[in-house]
């Protein structure tokens, strides 16, 4: 992989965000979704990450340039990106009314040079999905280039700007069912019994979770081990169910868990959902 590759649009990401994604894209700089919990919103990030509106990127003069350095930044790591995908988005929600346009014609452009794309929202935009691409000319082929993945804390209340939680659940299902690969976030895990409840909710359609904690919250050691080995044995013994999951690294340290001891349904940062 090209390392610490940082374009305008497309880069590598560092640290955290890194067990996300090899590669993403950012457009966008901010986000109503109004999460109490956003770790945009805090620190040294509040002032130009944190707006209540997304914001197309100052270095962008306007949308139409910031597909061109897409497309450019796109071709610049095509090999690559054709292995890994590419992640949409870490500073907003790509699937709001002022993002969601930019973000369907950049995955126009990934699908039509066979980039996978994974996109991450807390927005049900579902319908608007399925009619551009869940008619009988977009293939099933093309459709598997597409991960839907959406987080899921099961606390609306925390979260007053997206669409709910069960909302979210009932566009996966749908989209699940049109034939696109779907995964589930659920960061920050706001406690572990909503943490299970939520992938009880959504296993039959779910083939990733993403699980990590809150930054600067206190969790009981004892919970957060008992939740990582007690999820890890449902998902296994769940006849016919394939769903893997990865728990993020502050997680298994906090519950002092080595990944090494995880059963095989527990997988590693590079795991590839598009395998």
């Amino acid at each position: 992989m090209m390392k610490n590759f940082k374009g305008k649009a497309i880069y590598n990401p560092s640290g955290k965000a890194a067990e996300y994604a090899p590669w993403a894209c950012n457009f966008y700089v901010g986000c109503s979704n109004g999460c109490t919990y956003c770790y945009c919103k805090k620190g040294i990030l509040a002032g130009t990450m944190g707006m209540d509106k997304p914001q197309l990127k100052k270095c962008f003069k306007d949308e139409t340039h910031a597909l061109k350095v897409f497309e450019r930044e796109l071709l610049t790591n095509i090999v690559e990106l054709k292995k890994h995908g590419l992640f949409f988005s870490f500073t907003t929600d790509p699937m709001l009314p002022e993002t969601f346009d930019m973000t369907r014609r950049a995955i126009d452009l990934c699908i039509a040079f066979k980039v996978p794309v994974k996109v991450l929202t807390k927005v049900d935009r579902s319908e608007d999905i399925l009619r551009w691409y869940g008619s009988k000319w977009v293939t099933t082929d093309i459709r598997r280039l597409i991960a839907f993945g959406f987080t899921l804390t099961g606390h609306d209340e925390l979260e007053p700007g997206a669409s709910t939680n069960a909302e979210r659940i009932a566009a996966m299902k749908d989209l699940h069912n049109a034939g696109f690969r779907t995964w589930a976030s659920i960061e920050p895990m706001i406690d572990t019994w909503s943490s299970m409840h939520i992938i009880g909710l959504t296993l039959d359609f779910c083939a990733l979770y993403k699980v990590g904690i809150e930054s600067g919250k206190k969790y009981s050691k004892v919970n957060l081990n008992d939740f990582v080995h007690t999820v890890s044995k449902y998902l296994k013994s769940e006849k016919g169910n394939s769903a893997k999951i990865y728990f993020k690294d502050s997680l298994l340290k906090s519950a002092s868990i080595d990944r090494a001891d995880l059963p095989s349904n527990c997988v590693s940062r590079d795991y590839n959902i598009f395998i």
